[in-house]
């Protein structure tokens, strides 16, 4: 019988809640890192092999003023958590008209399909985003087959980090992420 294994990707596992994030309008990482939280999990090169299964989730809440569009999703990026490759994220929402705290979860789960500099992983999952604070609506991310295949060059570092962009900026329209994890999965 065969035996699935889960690995959690490091350098560290957060301590505390991410910071909350707002003004801005263009694609953002608003990963849970930070002084003394961690560093974005990062799956070094020569890592990933054929058939690697690799598997992120996070969690938080928004808050909005008015009914701004959002975004959420799910990156990979240089070591320094610059935003490189979207992995997934949903078309833009119209958020309910004064949010306060509503939450989110994401679920994107993908397996190396080739590796290399030309390396690719074929991916999908979904995203429940609060219409209210107590009731979710799911969304499959990303929204097209075309984008469900991502090239992934193995052969360096990547980090995993999480993404928003707000369609109005505003001090109020805010986004946290509470916990965020990336797991590497073998087997079949």
């Amino acid at each position: 019988m065969p035996i699935t294994l889960a690995t959690a990707v490091g350098p560290s596992w957060p301590i505390a809640i991410g910071a909350n994030f707002n003004t801005f309008t263009a694609r953002q990482d608003v990963s849970q890192r930070g002084a003394g939280i961690g560093e974005l999990p990062t799956l070094q090169g020569g890592a990933a092999f054929y058939g690697l299964k690799v598997k992120i989730e996070a969690e938080g809440e928004f808050s909005t003023t008015g009914t701004p569009t959002l975004s959420i999703g799910c990156y990979i990026g240089t070591a320094a958590g610059a935003i490189t490759t979207v992995l997934a994220e949903n078309t833009a929402i119209t958020t309910g008209s004064g949010a306060a705290s509503w939450p989110w979860m994401l679920e994107w789960r993908g397996i190396f399909v080739q590796t290399g500099v030309s390396g690719s992983v074929v991916g999908e999952g979904s995203l429940q985003y609060g219409t209210t604070l107590t009731a979710l609506t799911s969304i499959a991310i990303p929204a097209t087959l075309a984008l469900r295949t991502i090239v992934w060059d193995t052969t360096i570092a990547r980090s995993v980090g999480i993404c928003a962009t707000w369609g109005t900026s505003s001090v109020s329209n805010n986004i946290r992420v509470y916990n965020q994890s990336f797991l590497l999965l073998n087997g079949p």
